[in-house]
């Protein structure tokens, strides 16, 4: 198929019909609210469910409801409507029910302001809810990996019965981009619901779900299944990216628009002969600390860069285990750092790698 101009946020509404999303439920939220309109104009001509509910704690019990049912469903929202859904998210968790969840992150604590931030890795990647849960975290930084782990967020979904969110920012979610979009995928029919779905379906043994275990001992079973769950998934799911780290001596992290923007960072920093690089990691959970463990045995150096004030930055120190110091930089509050302001920092941590 050609790649055709594609905003983000439509870019991954579309992405989720074609990946056979069955039901939408959400409410609008800035700077999300395209894909929200998107959804409400393509599902009902599809025969399809759309519902704006009166608030995303609604939009996440109906969602939980229609996965319930064996249904391939999502939502989408910013950072301020994604904390209403946190004690949904945990039932979910709770219930091994699957679910894809878009989180256009903005600035913040509380309202903040619609502009683009990182600040929710903590609150994503970490568990958000209650209780001890793990979702699978996906951070694109193109509009073209918006659409491709969008795609692939329903089947990751459905494999481990888990929560798996898409962490994007505003820049994404408005930025518009040439991009090639997936067939359409045909809709389940209900006979083909998995055995565990509450289909209602003839001839079939009535299911249960629920995520409440009165006795403790039986919720440290659960708990445990989950963790096994969570070591299947760290095992075979980590995703990251490089670029001239081959050689570098000084190495940049960074996710999402942090990384492209550290990239172009990167690109000035080799033409002006300093031998830096970048890895980018693309699974923030599961999170790939080996390959970070691994790249930090080969440089001097490292540089965290983030739109926030530094989260993903404790992960990496976690995987570096102390071999080489590790910087940050960050912007915060919706403040969008630029390819200059990082390359100031790669020129000050180029100085000092021997340190």
């Amino acid at each position: 198929m050609a790649k055709e101009l594609l905003k983000g946020n439509v870019a991954f509404a579309e992405a989720a019909i074609r990946a056979g999303c069955e039901a939408y439920f959400g409410y609008p939220i800035t700077p999300q609210t395209e894909a929200l309109e998107h959804m409400a104009a393509r599902m009902p001509e599809l025969g399809r469910v759309f519902l704006q509910a009166e608030s995303e704690v609604a939009a996440i019990n109906m969602v939980y409801g229609a996965a319930s049912a064996g249904v391939r469903v999502m939502s989408s929202s910013s950072s301020p409507g994604v904390s209403l859904m946190m004690e949904g998210i945990s039932y979910i968790a709770g219930s091994e029910v699957p679910v894809v969840l878009v989180d256009i992150m903005r600035g913040g604590p509380g309202l903040g302001n619609i502009a683009p931030s990182q600040g929710d890795y903590n609150q994503i990647v970490k568990g958000g809810g209650h209780g001890d849960y793990r979702p699978i975290v996906l951070a694109p930084a193109t509009v073209q990996e918006l659409i491709d782990l969008t795609t692939e967020s329903f089947d990751l979904a459905e494999k481990y019965r888990t929560i798996v969110i898409v962490l994007a920012d505003g820049s994404l979610g408005q930025m518009m981009e040439p991009a090639e979009l997936p067939p359409m995928r045909p809709v389940r029919k209900v006979s083909e619901r998995p055995e565990w779905a509450l289909t209602g379906a003839h001839g079939r043994a009535p299911n249960i779900i629920s995520s409440i275990y009165i006795d403790p001992n039986e919720e440290e079973v659960f708990n445990l299944k989950l963790m096994e769950k969570q070591k299947q998934i760290e095992a075979n799911e980590q995703r990251w990216k490089t670029l001239e780290i081959e050689d570098a001596q000084l190495l940049l992290v960074a996710f999402g628009t942090a990384g492209r923007i550290a990239q172009s960072a990167v690109k000035q920093a080799r033409e002006a002969g300093m031998k830096v690089g970048l890895f980018r990691p693309i699974s923030l959970y599961p999170f790939p600390y080996a390959q970070i463990h691994e790249a930090a045995g080969r440089v001097k150096r490292m540089l965290v860069v983030e739109m926030n004030g530094g989260q993903m930055v404790e992960d990496v120190r976690l995987g570096v285990e102390g071999q080489v110091p590790v910087g940050f930089y960050g912007r915060m509050g919706g403040v969008v750092p630029l390819p200059d302001e990082v390359y100031d920092q790669i020129e000050q941590a180029y100085e000092h790698r021997e340190a």
